[in-house]
């Protein structure tokens, strides 16, 4: 014989378990890597695009001087260095009731999938955000072959 059960779509809803489930995330805590969760977002955001040509790089550092910023290429590797400074201008009878701005030193480097050309690469810097044209190596972009002996 055959059990039947009368099927309730309002069971989840109407079930009595203060905690739900909770056993459930703790189930899935191994595919959780810790280390990634607690890393600070970078301060330094880029977009990084590419043609047969180069790599464009958009990073927003605002609130920092073209003069702190330093851009250093080396082979593949692209570091961008930049610091902002506290303005440290206060009027007599003034105090900072809340501050959240970001001060210090950051850098964020990449590696690209080719070598770039330092000697023709241009850095320019406008309302917050630093552009990088960088060209890429004719002789990183060719493929080379090897000979099988």
């Amino acid at each position: 014989m055959a059990n039947l059960s009368r099927f309730n779509p309002f069971s989840d809803i109407t079930r009595s378990t203060p905690f739900g489930k909770l056993d459930e995330l703790f189930d899935n805590l191994d595919n959780i890597r810790p280390s990634r969760m607690w890393e600070p977002a970078p301060r330094i955001k880029m977009d990084v695009a590419e043609d047969k040509q180069s790599y464009t790089v958009h990073a927003e550092i605002p609130g920092a001087r073209k003069d702190d910023i330093k851009v250093q290429v080396e082979g593949r590797q692209v570091t961008i260095m930049a610091e902002v400074k506290k303005q440290s201008e206060t009027r007599e009878g003034e105090r900072t009731v809340h501050a959240e701005r970001y001060y210090g030193r950051e850098s964020r480097s990449i590696m690209l999938d080719h070598e770039v050309d330092e000697k023709k690469s241009v850095a320019k810097y406008e309302n917050g955000v630093l552009e990088l044209k960088l060209p890429i190596l004719e002789a990183s972009r060719a493929a080379h072959h090897l000979p099988i002996q």
